[in-house]
């Protein structure tokens, strides 16, 4: 389990065979721990002083960027959130839904406004003013349509990710809310019959 807020800008040293190699800063990785990239879930299989080495499944490499990924690119790197630690962000598994594609970046004063684009098995579990981790970033919705999504990102956020580094027709990874993908699942074909009373008596709020 993951916060979205991310500790280190990687670098990769290699992606060949369904296996990726990265070099980081953080220190304290042992194999076999859970770890973040651009939002994927990856279990470091070999540890050294410089990085570490995980493996991806096809079904990962279908559905991620990651088999995108080159020599030297830069990924966002998470460690695996401890239970005595402060909760910020919000709840990403690192189970990535899919991937959307920037459509635009402005900046606006000290913020950016990104757009992205994307298929509705990822809109329809965004609504506005929710959380999204896009690479693995822990963001809120600004705005939501059936074709994409729009963000509002800080400048610490922008600076520290590697957000700075993405262009207009770039690809990322989007996890969606896990809370809105337990509303959907629950309420399914009673979609329809969604009120203020059915939702406090099923222990919504």
């Amino acid at each position: 389990m993951f916060t979205g807020l991310i500790e280190d800008i990687g670098t990769v040293k290699s992606v060949l065979d369904s296996k990726i190699e990265i070099r980081t800063k953080l220190d304290d990785i042992t194999k076999g721990d859970s770890i973040s990239v651009n939002g994927v879930c990856l279990t470091a299989v070999f540890v050294n002083k410089d990085g570490f080495v995980a493996d991806y499944s096809p079904n990962t490499d279908r559905i991620t960027s990651l088999s995108k990924l080159k020599q030297n690119s830069k990924v966002n790197l998470e460690r695996a959130i401890k239970l005595s630690s402060r909760f910020g962000g919000h709840i990403v598994s690192g189970h990535v839904d899919g991937t959307a594609e920037i459509e635009k970046i402005e900046k606006l004063g000290h913020f950016f406004r990104v757009i992205f684009s994307c298929g509705e098995n990822i809109s329809a579990y965004c609504v506005d003013k929710g959380s999204v981790a896009v690479d693995g970033i822990s963001l809120t919705l600004s705005s939501v349509s059936t074709l994409g999504f729009e963000i509002f990102i800080i400048p610490e956020t922008f600076n520290n990710t590697i957000m700075r580094f993405k262009k207009e027709g770039s690809k990322v990874n989007i996890e969606t809310d896990i809370l809105a993908k337990y509303v959907k699942k629950f309420v399914g074909k009673r979609a329809d019959n969604i009120s203020l009373e059915m939702l406090k008596e099923n222990g919504f709020f």
